[in-house]
C-alpha cells in the first residue's frame, strides 16, 4: 500500500469537527495531491472538481454527507497542488481519466461511487462508462456528465486547440510569472468566475495559490484554459452513457451550467441528454442556485446527496464497498 496520506488535521464546520488528511499519489511527472474525509474503512466515493477549480470545492459540502463514507478529492493535474504536466503536453480529457485511473489503483479500490461537479462530473460520467463494474452511484453536480460537440465544430475545435497550444508555447515566460497580491487574486478570480462567492473564492485560493516574493501567484498551469481537443459526439455520447450501470443522480442548477450554453445547438444536445437520462431511469432535479452551489450554499445540495448515497449505496440492499485507504 502506497504511502499517501500525509499529516491529519481537523475541519470545523459548525457543530462537527471532523480529521481531514492530505493526499499525495505518486505519478510519472509529480504527484496527484488531494484531500480524505471521514473513516478509513467508510464506503469509498471519489470527488472530481471542476475546470480550473481544485479539490477545496468539496470543503463546504463532505461535512454536510454521510459519515459512514469515505471521500477523497483530488487536485487534477495542473490544478490546485497537483504537478503540471511535462512540458509540451497537451492538457486533453483522456489524460484526465487515466489520472483518475491513476488514483483508483493507488488507492486500491474496486467499487466505488463518484461525485463529480462541471469538468469533474464530465469526467466521472466518461469513467463510468469505462468501467461499469467499478462505479455503483454517480453523482453529477451541475454537469451532464459528457459535453457532446456537433460533428461540424469538431475540426474547428481541434485547430483551435493546437494554435492556442503554439501560441501559449511562445508566451509561456510571461504567462508564468504575473505575482498579484491576496486580494487582487481574490478580485481576478471573482471577475472571472461569478458564480463564486466572495467565501467561496477564499476556500478555493487555500490551494489555488502559491506565495512567492512580494506577493502570490495562481498555481494552476496555464494550458487548462486552452481548447480541449479531444472531442465526442452526440451519437458517441449515447453510446457511452448507456453503458453506465451506476445509479445516476443529475443536480442542475437553475441559474447554472445551461444558462453558460449560449449555441441553440448545443441546448439541444444537452436537452436530448438529460432526457436519455430519464429514459435510463435515472434521477434528474433542479434546484435553486448557480454554477457553484455545492460549494457557495451546500445545504442546498447535500440533502439530495446524503439521500442518494444512502439508499443506493448504504442501504443493505446496496453493493457497499468498504475503503482500503
Amino acid at each position: 500500500m502506497m504511502q499517501a496520506l500525509k499529516g491529519v488535521r481537523h475541519l470545523t464546520s459548525g457543530k462537527m469537527k471532523q480529521a481531514v488528511s492530505e493526499l499525495s499519489v505518486p505519478v510519472p511527472w509529480g504527484e496527484i495531491k488531494g484531500k480524505v474525509w471521514g473513516p478509513d474503512h467508510g464506503c469509498p466515493v471519489l470527488c472530481l472538481h471542476g475546470w480550473a477549480d481544485n479539490c477545496g470545492s468539496f470543503n463546504t459540502l463532505l461535512p454536510l454527507l454521510p459519515k459512514e463514507c469515505r471521500y477523497v478529492a483530488v487536485d487534477l493535474p495542473g490544478q490546485g497542488r497537483s504537478s503540471h504536466r511535462p512540458p509540451g503536453v497537451l492538457s486533453t480529457f483522456p489524460s484526465y481519466l487515466m489520472d483518475v485511473r491513476r488514483v483508483i489503483d493507488a488507492l486500491q479500490w474496486s467499487r466505488f461511487s463518484i461525485i463529480g461537479h462541471s469538468m469533474g462530473g464530465n469526467l466521472a460520467g466518461m469513467f463510468s462508462a469505462l468501467y461499469p463494474d467499478m462505479v455503483d452511484a454517480l453523482i453529477l453536480l451541475d454537469s451532464y456528465g459528457f459535453l457532446p460537440t456537433d460533428v461540424k465544430e469538431i475540426p474547428k475545435a481541434i485547430r483551435q486547440g493546437f494554435d492556442e497550444m503554439l501560441q501559449y508555447e511562445k508566451e509561456m515566460e510571461e504567462k508564468k510569472g504575473r505575482v498579484y497580491t491576496y486580494e487582487k487574486a481574490l478580485e481576478r478570480l471573482l471577475a472571472v468566475n461569478q458564480s463564486l462567492s466572495e467565501q467561496s473564492a477564499k476556500i478555493l485560493l487555500e490551494r489555488g495559490v502559491v506565495e512567492v516574493e512580494g506577493g502570490v501567484v495562481f498555481s494552476r498551469d496555464f494550458r487548462i484554459n486552452l481548447k480541449n481537443v479531444v472531442r465526442v459526439t452526440m451519437e458517441q455520447t449515447l453510446e457511452f452513457q448507456s453503458r453506465i450501470k451506476a445509479s445516476v443522480l443529475v443536480i442542475l442548477a437553475e441559474s447554472g451550467f445551461e444558462k453558460i450554453l449560449s449555441e441553440p445547438e448545443q441546448k439541444k444536445l444537452m436537452s436530448a441528454l438529460l432526457q436519455a437520462y430519464r429514459d435510463l431511469n435515472h434521477t434528474v432535479v433542479t434546484v435553486p442556485g448557480d454554477h457553484h452551489i455545492h460549494l457557495n450554499k451546500p445545504e442546498v445540495v447535500a440533502p439530495l446527496v446524503s439521500d442518494f448515497l444512502r439508499t443506493r449505496v448504504l442501504s443493505p440492499s446496496g453493493h457497499v464497498q468498504t475503503s482500503k485507504l
